[in-house]
C-alpha cells in the first residue's frame, strides 16, 4: 500500500507575533496526517469509534528543526514506529519545500468502555493492515 503524505498549508491564525507557526499547532498537525493515515489505509478513526473503541494520545514528543510560517505547505509523512496488541506509536516527519521543520512521535492506545482492549483482537483486520504496511 502507497500511503501519500498528509498536505497541511500554514494558516494565519496558526503562527505565532513572530510569523512563525506556534508549536503548539504541529500536535494538531500531526492528528490531521493520522486520521489521514488511517484513511488511506480504508479504516478510518470514525469507523473505530463508531464501533465503540477510542484511541487516546498516552504519549507525544516533537522535536523542532526549523520554522514554517503562512501559507508554507508542510507535507506530512505518517510511518508506524511501533505496534502492539495495546499500543500504537507513530512517527511524523514534517517537511517545507524538502526540508524537515518537524520531527515527531505519538503513541497512542486503545480502549472499549474506558477499559484498555487489544486492536489486535477487536479490529484484526486494522491490526493486519497495519503491520503489513511497507514503511
Amino acid at each position: 500500500m502507497n500511503i501519500q503524505p498528509y498536505r497541511h498549508e500554514v494558516k494565519y491564525y496558526e503562527c505565532d507575533k513572530m510569523g512563525i507557526t506556534h508549536h503548539s499547532n504541529y500536535i494538531r498537525f500531526m492528528e490531521e496526517a493520522r486520521v489521514d493515515w488511517m484513511d488511506q489505509i480504508g479504516y478510518g478513526f470514525d469507523r473505530m469509534e463508531a464501533e465503540g473503541v477510542v484511541s487516546p494520545v498516552v504519549s507525544v514528543e516533537c522535536r523542532y528543526r526549523h520554522t514554517s510560517t503562512f501559507k508554507d505547505t508542510i507535507l506530512i509523512n505518517v510511518t508506524v514506529a511501533e505496534i502492539t496488541a495495546l499500543k500504537i506509536t507513530f512517527n511524523y516527519t514534517m517537511l517545507v519545500d524538502d526540508r524537515v521543520v518537524c520531527t515527531a512521535t505519538s503513541t497512542h492506545c486503545f480502549l472499549e468502555n474506558g477499559h484498555p482492549v487489544s486492536l489486535q483482537q477487536r479490529f484484526p483486520q486494522l491490526y493486519n493492515a497495519i503491520t503489513h504496511i511497507e514503511n
